[in-house]
């Protein structure tokens, strides 16, 4: 960028007509330089001609920006006044500049006073936001639209990245009130995006109006806003803006096609590659670059480069695997390793670990599990038969059917690699503590599928273990992480900009929640679980086999299993007095209530009863576009069998326990808060009902509509947790529970044991994956538990679409409610070894990112 003239006077420049407004400078020894420059890249800047020939006179052309003659620039003439125009006499030899004014041809009418508008342009922070590009700004009011104006200042570098500009814009007539603004963008030399943050005009009365925009402008692009205040169809009585919203709608659905990746799986976007996918949508340039940093980085602190290649080569012993762990160990990855082995351990991780989602109270045994009271009777402690103990509500399962038939990774034909369909039975001991009693390897009994037990030799037992750890592996990766995080998350934000205009309250509420979702989830499709990506390169499921079990896994993909409290409920683990030591649950119902009402408050403001949200067009089609394109219109994606949108509603999960934030969050105004009636959507069948149930949707499906504020919280509180809280519980933990090989292993070169007393430990670490593999998952793993320098947590909205009292006010309390969460969850983990801290809200992002 070129120093202002001011500040170069002592370097040899003079002024061109000081007395002048649209005075130029040069430096005395430009003379000596060609009439005509070619342009050319200087520090990122284009050198511009300084001057134009006509009919042997030198013109210059009004103000430029930047300390740069403008009268190369085209398309300025059309927007230049005649005081702009100075004629210049061509004196090459002359040391001086002289000029004098070109005056019309025709005197101009008498001055007047006309309306000025001074216009703030605020552009963005990140890399690449500024432009050196045209920009003009046009007013459309209720009494006329002005003339376009070009946004320039003399001596000046406009729309630098992270900078605030302000222009005066003076118009012919009055406007009336300010309905729309138009930016234009033209090319000056170079086209570059502009990321506009935000305009805010000061009328001449005085008021000031924001526009929030916080989009990419590329090419000659063009962006209409409205102000910043949200508002639903319904408001919009004028047909400029009834015009504007529809347009807005026709264009991004043409942006946002619902495209099939592979069959079975939700719909997602219609790209081949990040470049394809909308600008506003992209990775900027500090994101994209942090996110391949990440694996470099890696390897780099890991020093594994020199195994990265050393496929088929197995480890010595267990302690071998520390060659590639101690240098970026931390305290839980590290009391992992130190206890991996032990049966507290290894249930401890079914509920606070990186896959606490699987776990379900066992109400009975089933019959291809044929556990007798005689295997397991010296791990219960009770003095109770298996049968008695499964009563008493102690006895958990967690079982792994899903895999059971998946292919295995063939991609390597030096290599083989298996899969196993374990069920592993857990027992809840006099301490509260949940331990493993027994195990089997694959679903179907018989003599070749053993069952294995705590009092079995140590390797048989330690095998049948790192086999169930393996399979949980596999399903927390494909299922719990990519399908029910990052895939839901992708529908629900291309839903929203297909179907929600920016003006529109939820487009507002839900846009920080679906930050980066669908370009993270594109760039997977490129390189991660494409042919021959990552999941290929290092684990069994690789080749495939990841792709059948997302498959299989949507019928199991219901709106009441994402629904938070209900899933616990579900799964027969929400009471905190028979399971005291699940965290999980405990900092989830917290963090989802808060957001719960959250939403509430926001869904008040805007929708003032039940029929105003079934009213709202928009609404209905995003939520049905979640429902007919997302996922597929599946008759199993919602509710439990038997459950009719048509009957009364089951009493809430909420209800049904005892209320878990009590005495940690406060009610919001207006009645929202711990204890709020539930909506009736995905209970348990067999739930008393509490009221009216609402139609439309299928009987087991994810809903078609949305009738009253309750659902549409409910709906909003979803898409939200989903996004931000489930995310960070199944993602940010990989490091710490999965680094140490052993204990989670991504692939296994060796069948299942088919019979006791036979495992050896060379056995064992000649299954566990070869070296190549063991840095190839640990670079992921790690990678994947970053947070980005820049990162967005929950309660967090840099970008202010909102501008209204009201919603800033419910947000100001959503922090603190929070805050408040915080509190807890740090003065709880002060006394713990093993700290869980995944659902702090302080480490939840905002959206699925990584």
């Amino acid at each position: 960028m070129q120093e202002r003239p001011s500040e170069r006077m002592d370097e040899g420049w003079q002024p061109r007509l000081p007395q002048s407004p649209g005075c130029r400078y040069r430096h005395l020894a430009e003379e000596e330089r060609p009439r005509s420059e070619a342009p050319c890249p200087v520090q990122g800047e284009v050198q511009r001609s300084r001057r134009r020939v006509k009919g042997g006179r030198e013109v210059l052309w009004g103000p430029g920006r930047g300390g740069r003659e403008p009268g190369a620039r085209p398309g300025r003439g059309r927007d230049r006044g005649p005081d702009q125009w100075w004629e210049e006499a061509a004196a090459p030899d002359s040391d001086a500049w002289t000029a004098e004014p070109r005056l019309p041809a025709l005197a101009a009418p008498a001055a007047r006073a006309m309306p000025s508008y001074t216009v703030t342009v605020a552009t963005g922070s990140q890399w690449f936001a500024g432009t050196d590009d045209y920009i003009y700004l046009s007013l459309l009011g209720s009494a006329g639209c002005s003339e376009k104006h070009l946004l320039d200042k003399p001596f000046y570098n406009d729309f630098e990245r992270g900078a605030v500009d302000s222009y005066d814009v003076t118009v012919d007539e009055e406007l009336g009130e300010i309905q729309l603004v138009k930016i234009e963008k033209r090319k000056y030399w170079l086209h570059d995006d502009w990321y506009l943050k935000y305009i805010t005009l000061k009328t001449p009365q005085g008021d000031y109006i924001e526009f929030p925009c916080y989009r990419w402008i590329t090419g000659d692009g063009e962006v209409v806003l409205r102000d910043g205040r949200a508002k639903l169809a319904r408001d919009d009585q004028i047909h400029i803006l009834k015009q504007h919203r529809r347009k807005e709608l026709e264009t991004r659905q043409k942006q946002y096609r619902w495209m099939e990746w592979s069959p079975g799986f939700p719909l997602s976007i219609d790209a081949k590659c990040h470049k394809d996918l909308p600008r506003d949508i992209q990775f900027d340039s500090e994101k994209g670059v942090d996110f391949v940093l990440n694996y470099s980085k890696a390897m780099e602190n890991l020093f594994i480069n020199r195994f990265m290649h050393m496929f088929q080569s197995s480890w010595n012993d267990f302690a071998d695997f520390e060659k590639i762990f101690v240098k970026i160990s931390n305290t839980i990855s590290e009391r992992v390793m130190n206890h991996w082995q032990e049966d507290l351990m290894f249930g401890y991780q079914f509920l606070n670990g990186c896959n606490p989602v699987l776990i379900r109270r066992c109400t009975e045994l089933p019959e291809k599990f044929p556990v007798t009271t005689e295997m397991v009777e010296c791990s219960l402690e009770r003095q109770l038969s298996l049968e008695q103990e499964v009563q008493q509500g102690n006895i958990f399962i967690v079982d792994f059917e899903l895999l059971d038939g998946i292919d295995a990774n063939k991609t390597d034909p030096c290599t083989l690699q298996f899969l196993a369909a374990p069920i592993c039975l857990l027992y809840k001991n006099l301490a509260n503590k949940i331990v493993p009693i027994a195990i089997q390897l694959s679903q179907i009994p018989g003599d070749e599928n053993p069952i294995f037990l705590p009092s079995d030799a140590k390797y048989d037992w330690l095998l049948a273990k790192i086999w169930v750890r393996s399979s949980d592996f596999h399903v927390h990766q494909t299922i719990t992480h990519l399908l029910r995080t990052h895939l839901v998350s992708e529908v629900f934000g291309i839903a929203m900009y297909r179907q929600l205009p920016a003006v529109h309250p939820i487009f507002k509420l839900l846009v920080a929640h679906v930050r980066y979702t669908i370009a993270i989830n594109t760039k997977a499709r490129e390189q991660l679980i494409c042919e021959c990506g990552l999941f290929d390169k290092a684990n069994a499921t690789g080749g495939g086999g990841h792709v059948q079990m997302v498959q299989r896994a949507m019928k199991d993909l219901t709106y009441a299993s994402l629904c938070f409290p209900e899933a616990i409920k579900a799964r027969g683990m929400e009471s905190k007095e028979d399971i005291p030591y699940y965290f999980y649950r405990d900092d989830g119902l917290l963090v989802w209530e808060a957001i719960r009402m959250f939403t509430a408050e926001v869904v008040g403001i805007y929708y003032e009863s039940d029929q105003v949200v079934e009213e709202d067009p928009e609404l209905q089609d995003f939520v049905n576009d979640v429902y007919v394109y997302g996922m597929r219109g599946r008759k199993s994606s919602g509710r439990a069998s038997g459950t009719s949108l048509d009957t009364a509603p089951p009493k809430s999960a909420a209800q049904a326990q005892p209320p878990p934030l009590q005495g940690v969050l406060p009610s919001g105004p207006s009645g929202v808060g711990a204890g709020r009636p539930g909506t009736g959507w995905g209970r348990a069948p067999g739930s008393p009902g509490t009221g009216p149930q609402p139609a439309g949707g299928s009987a087991l499906g994810f809903p078609k509509s949305v009738k009253s504020r309750e659902q549409l919280s409910e709906y909003l509180t979803v898409v939200i947790f989903t996004a931000s809280a489930q995310h960070a519980a199944v993602n940010f933990g990989q490091y710490d529970w999965c680094s140490w090989i052993p204990n989670a292993p991504p692939t296994m070169r060796a069948p299942p044991p088919t019979a006791k007393g036979v495992v050896t430990i060379e056995q064992i670490v000649d299954t566990l994956p070869d070296r190549g593999r063991s840095c190839w998952h640990l670079g992921a793993v790690w990678a994947l538990s970053q947070f980005q320098e820049n990162e967005l947590f929950l309660g967090m909205y840099p970008e202010e679409h909102f501008i209204e009292k009201p919603v800033k006010a419910a947000m100001a309390r959503f922090r603190k409610n929070l805050e408040a969460i915080v509190s807890v969850i740090a003065e709880r983990n002060k006394k713990k070894q093993l700290p869980y801290y995944y659902l702090s809200p302080d480490r939840i992002p905002n959206s699925v990112a990584i």
